[in-house]
């Protein structure tokens, strides 16, 4: 499946909604998670969780031999983006490949809001967009 096919097929224009997936809240996320962000590399580079795995939703077909590697007991994978949506497509489409993953609820703006650490590029204070 191409990068265009998860984006177009798992959510096409006249589906305005995101696909109905596995979520956590934040508050039940645990310390040590690793995330994976699907964002753009410029909303990365204004500000991301420290830690977190970068691999734009388009490029994740590609990459997907660069998710962390998950033992036995790690729990799922979870997948953010700025507020859910393009998260969602990618839990979605990671859940056709066998591999488990949930959307955080309320992305990196919940994140953000909670106060939970960001990192940025250097010399820029870090913010979520």
């Amino acid at each position: 499946m191409s990068a265009g096919e998860i984006i177009g097929a798992v959510n096409p224009p006249t589906m305005p909604d995101a696909p109905k997936v596995p979520s956590v809240h934040l508050a039940e996320l645990p310390d040590d998670a690793i995330l994976l962000d699907v964002r753009e590399p410029q909303e990365w580079a204004a500000g991301h969780a420290p830690g977190a795995v970068h691999i734009p939703l388009a490029d994740l077909p590609g990459r997907l031999h660069e998710l962390p590697q998950r033992g036995e007991g790690d729990g799922p994978l979870a997948v953010t983006c700025r507020s859910g949506g393009r998260a969602s497509r990618a839990v979605a489409w990671l859940a056709s490949q066998g591999i488990d993953a949930v959307n955080l609820d309320g992305g990196m703006k919940a994140w953000e809001s909670a106060g939970r650490p960001l990192v940025a590029a250097p010399g820029t204070s870090p913010t979520i967009r």
